[in-house]
């Protein structure tokens, strides 16, 4: 980037949005709704900046980024927690709208992230599916415990409020089915993903609506995105305990489940569970193992678009 690139920082709240420039110092706020999002982006046009930073809001961020991208501006939707502990770092504790784009401009400009390609209609329906899923798997969870306390004549509106998010989960689970099947691309990585023994719908369409870059990276860099990869934690000549964190939990909880099958029937992934329990690994840390194992599978699957048919396919990344 030139010395003299502009970086824009964007907070996004309900009703507004708050916008920083740096170098220049500006600062403005427009209304978040299809007039402030066009004055938005005409003004940024005139900017032309070089990156523009948000965080992720949960969903109030997506018309802002999808015209300003569509105005050819590179943009990043950061993690919210490696923006706040960036501002932390920088010694910025205080939190309002107009500090936190400061605090995003100053990241776009000192950290400078690589901008992603916006997923089309198709690709946010499927992780709108994808999320609603979820919603609904935590409701239907969170209404059974409540069945086990709550008062006998609270029972059967519980149970029927049960019954009709099981029915509205198996009519999002059917549509996630149809997303899948409309596209001839993903039908056939969906094809692909489900040949892998332990690896079912769910699973399958969970990797391809929040992994788009499965196929695309080496299996460290996936497994370092995805948060299965152990990170070190030494100092000194301490030697720290490895543990995986961060990455996108969605997709983890996914593998995680699939190597909880695939243990079972997967022939590669029994044999590699079996010998890391022989040589004393925790159960949850063998699981991990064998989700690891399994993503660099897929990952090298898709690079090469082959199904599973042996059980050396993959092992051998040469990435």
């Amino acid at each position: 980037m030139k010395d003299d690139a502009v970086f824009v920082g964007l907070d996004v709240a309900k009703a507004t949005l708050d916008v920083a420039v740096r170098p220049t110092g500006e600062c403005w706020q427009v209304p978040n709704d299809e007039a402030g999002v066009a004055d938005l982006t005409g003004r940024l046009r005139g900017l032309r900046p070089a990156l523009l930073v948000c965080e992720a809001t949960g969903g109030f961020e997506r018309a802002a980024v999808a015209a300003v991208a569509a105005a050819g501006i590179p943009v990043v939707v950061a993690n919210p927690r490696q923006v706040r502990a960036f501002a932390k770092g920088t010694g910025q504790l205080a939190k309002t709208d107009r500090l936190d784009a400061g605090i995003l401009a100053l990241f776009a400009e000192r950290v400078r992230p690589t901008p992603r390609p916006l997923g089309d209609e198709a690709s946010q329906l499927l992780d709108a599916l994808l999320t609603r899923r979820r919603q609904l798997l935590e409701m239907v969870v969170a209404e059974k415990n409540r069945l086990g306390f709550a008062p006998r004549p609270l029972h059967r509106g519980i149970r029927q409020h049960i019954r009709w998010l099981e029915r509205q989960l198996g009519d999002v689970t059917d549509e996630l089915a149809r997303v899948i099947e409309a596209s001839p691309v993903w039908r056939a990585k969906d094809d692909l993903l489900r040949s892998v023994p332990g690896i079912g719908p769910v699973v399958s369409a969970t990797l391809l609506g929040e992994l788009p870059e499965l196929g695309r990276l080496t299996h460290k860099q996936i497994a370092t995105l995805v948060g299965v990869a152990p990170l070190a934690r030494d100092s000194g000549q301490l030697r720290g305990k490895r543990m995986v964190y961060g990455g996108r939990a969605p997709v983890r909880t996914a593998l995680f489940l699939a190597a909880l099958c695939g243990r079972r029937w997967n022939p590669q992934l029994k044999v590699f569970y079996e010998r890391l329990i022989a040589a004393g690994k925790p159960k949850k840390v063998a699981l991990i193992a064998c989700a690891r194992k399994l993503l660099t599978i897929v990952n090298a699957m898709l690079r090469d678009n082959v199904a599973w048919c042996a059980p050396d396919l993959a092992l051998q990344d040469s990435c």
